[in-house]
């Protein structure tokens, strides 16, 4: 238990006001010291992230399943309980988009695994073949199907990393099986895939590639807009060359090339995102003034409602993308799981319209015809606004 301690006779010894507490009453420094022995710096630590556990506490399981409650208590000035709106959304907002982008790159590895099939390795001919001839032959055949897999310019690296080992066993297997039928083994030239006629060639992709892609910027030309300043237009300029380069590299590269541009392009998109969406709460914000103007709520309200609203889309996202992958993880152990995780998710993608629309109802205090009315119409005019945020952030990410 803490002592009572008395701080009469203390001054600040920023401002020098008397002290009647811990905390300056004009200045808001505290009296204590900032010169202190580790440990008591450590045991301050602790207490820090326990008190913002607490405010965790109370703050996300009235974010999800109790609607308006969390904007009704910072209205009624209740709101040292709870993380301030703005941190709870930027948190959320980050945390949900760095799941969904692990859930993406997690679904992405394991599509290889699904197309395995397609151009998965059989050493069986190579292992029976009678005659050097016929282990000749079925390499050659297993070979081709993997550089076609090469080719197809969609496999992940990891998926390229496996081919290439599954077309070094191949290679050795096919040797061991020259040797016990007394043949010599083949060098590793000798056995691989024939390509494929190369098509015609015209003069221009017969000069070399520094040659050609030199050409290419030369081709475009610079984009500028006359009311823009030439920062601006040198800005565009160069978004507009690199999504160029990663479309141009995503068709026409090799298949690392192609991984390559593919990854950096989703990256660039998953790192634009949190900004679109800080540009959309202000504007989704405006959108409930403007239908809520004869209510009498300064614009401050409207965004703490947007604030909250968006904190919890985002939780309602992070949560629906644990809950896929927690799917894909238990369904090869317990396969009965992915139908009751499965209605889990459509429960949480229900709620989020419903709690929204609950929420709208009683913050704003109208009857339940017209708050569905102007619920409907906001969220048709909010539609429209994320549907082309999301296509700049697209744009942006492939310009990465």
């Amino acid at each position: 238990m803490k002592q009572l301690t008395s701080y009469e006779g203390l001054h600040c010894a920023n401002c020098g006001a008397p002290m009647q507490g811990e905390f300056c009453h004009e200045c808001g420094q505290s009296i204590h010291s900032v010169l202190k022995p580790m440990h008591h710096m450590f045991e301050e630590t602790v207490e820090t992230v326990l008190h913002i556990d607490g405010r965790i506490v109370h703050t996300l399981p009235p974010l999800l399943l109790k609607p308006g409650f969390l904007t009704l208590e910072y209205f009624g000035g209740r709101r040292v309980r709870y993380i301030a709106p703005f941190r709870l959304m930027f948190v959320l907002c980050l945390l949900s988009f760095f799941v969904f982008h692990l859930a993406i790159d997690q679904f992405a590895d394991k599509l290889p695994a699904t197309g395995l099939p397609l151009v998965k390795v059989d050493s069986s001919e190579i292992e029976g073949a009678a005659t050097p001839a016929d282990v000749r032959k079925a390499l050659k055949e297993e070979l081709d199907g993997l550089q076609s897999a090469r080719e197809t310019g969609v496999l992940p690296p990891k998926a390229l990393e496996r081919i290439q080992a599954a077309d070094h066993e191949l290679r050795q297997k096919a040797n061991r099986r020259l040797i016990a039928l007394g043949a010599a083994p083949m060098p590793a030239s000798s056995v691989a895939a024939s390509p494929e006629p190369a098509p015609a060639r015209s003069a221009d992709s017969a000069k070399p590639a520094k040659v050609r892609s030199g050409r290419a910027r030369e081709a475009s030309e610079p984009i500028h807009v006359s009311w823009l300043p030439d920062v601006v237009n040198a800005r565009l300029t160069t978004l507009g060359q690199r999504f160029r380069d990663n479309v141009r590299a995503y068709k026409d590269g090799d298949p690392a090339t192609r991984a390559e541009a593919k990854q950096r392009m989703i990256n660039g998109v998953f790192g634009a995102l949190p900004m679109t969406m800080f540009v959309l709460i202000p504007v989704f914000a405006g959108l409930l003034k403007l239908f809520y103007i004869f209510r009498r709520r300064l614009y401050m309200e409207h965004l703490i409602v947007a604030l909250h609203s968006h904190a919890f889309m985002f939780m309602s996202l992070l949560l629906i993308t644990l809950v896929g992958m927690l799917s894909s993880w238990l369904h090869p152990h317990a396969a009965w799981t992915g139908e009751v995780l499965g209605w889990v998710q459509t429960l949480l993608i229900l709620w989020i319209p419903t709690c929204l629309l609950i929420m709208q109802k009683r913050i704003y205090h109208q009857g339940w015809p017209m708050t569905v009315l102007k619920f409907w119409f906001i969220g048709w005019f909010y539609f429209w606004l994320l549907i082309f945020a999301l296509t700049i952030a697209a744009l942006l990410g492939m310009a990465h």
